[in-house]
């Protein structure tokens, strides 16, 4: 018995790609949400520059040029809803702006549509790397209430020795 909506987080890699392929191999639903979270070019330029320690100037971004970083996340997403129609599932387009994380962002996101699950791929990071850089996944798994199929990297071809 299929679900009735499912949300699945795209960020255009290749490991995103691999958890569509997996959602639908595995899974079956009414509806798919295809979501793409990005974070404004302003926002991005203010954080960076407050982790290099140089002053930010004052940067009011031109309201009749779109921000570059949404065009992308568009671009991202409808790659990711082709994909999704290409596994066979019935997939919508939609980004959400990140106000404070990303995995917020899809967690919000899931809660507003009150989606049946949430699918997601990881980066496969282990030990001290993993510690360093968390993983988006891992936090939406951490901080979500709801069912999360995370789809891990496929493995490294094994080195031929001959």
């Amino acid at each position: 018995m299929p679900c009735d909506l499912m949300l699945i987080a795209y960020d255009g890699s290749e490991n995103a790609k691999r958890a569509i392929e997996y959602a639908g191999r595995f899974l079956s639903a009414d509806r798919a949400i295809v979501l793409t979270a990005w974070e404004p070019m302003v926002r991005q330029a203010a954080r960076l520059s407050g982790l290099s320690g140089v002053m930010q100037p004052e940067w009011v971004p031109d309201e009749e040029i779109e921000d570059v970083a949404y065009v992308d996340a568009r671009t991202i997403n409808t790659e990711g809803v082709r994909l999704a129609k290409l596994a066979g599932l019935n997939a919508e387009a939609r980004t959400a702006e990140c106000t404070t994380t990303i995995w917020n962002a899809i967690v919000e996101c899931a809660d507003d549509l009150d989606v049946d699950i949430i699918v997601a791929g990881t980066r496969g990071a282990t030990g001290i790397r993993a510690l360093l850089h968390s993983s988006v996944a891992d936090a939406v798994l951490k901080h979500c209430h709801r069912p999360v199929l995370m789809v891990p990297p496929g493995r490294e071809p094994a080195a031929r020795t001959e």
